[in-house]
């Protein structure tokens, strides 16, 4: 599988045009808080709904801690596309100070 991305890391590439990044988490999880530009398909739903994934782009998924958008990266990785996690999840990503969408946004 490909690397991992730090949430910082994917901060910095989320300026490219090459990169899909994608939620995994419950429509709960999502309404409470999120990454700004990211798409949201539950991890339930990943598989039906994959024609979504832009397989020309690189794709990085993300949940809450890591290990749901782990099992949507490897399984995306498998089937051809350049896939990555975003290690430590939304949780990471608050904790270094990076911000959530919409204002007032938490990380449930």
């Amino acid at each position: 599988m490909a690397e991992d991305y730090t949430p910082r890391q994917v901060s910095d590439r989320l300026t490219r045009p090459d990169v899909q990044l994608i939620d995994v988490r419950e429509v709960d999880e999502w309404e409470a808080g999120r990454i700004a530009g990211a798409l949201h398909i539950p991890l339930g739903e990943l598989s039906e709904r994959s024609a979504e994934v832009d397989r020309e782009r690189t794709v990085i998924f993300y949940c809450r801690s890591g290990s749901r958008s782990a099992m949507a990266a490897e399984a995306f990785a498998a089937a051809g596309f350049e896939a990555h996690n975003m290690t430590g999840g939304l949780l990471e990503w608050s904790a270094d100070g990076l911000s959530l969408d919409p204002a007032g946004a938490r990380v449930a």
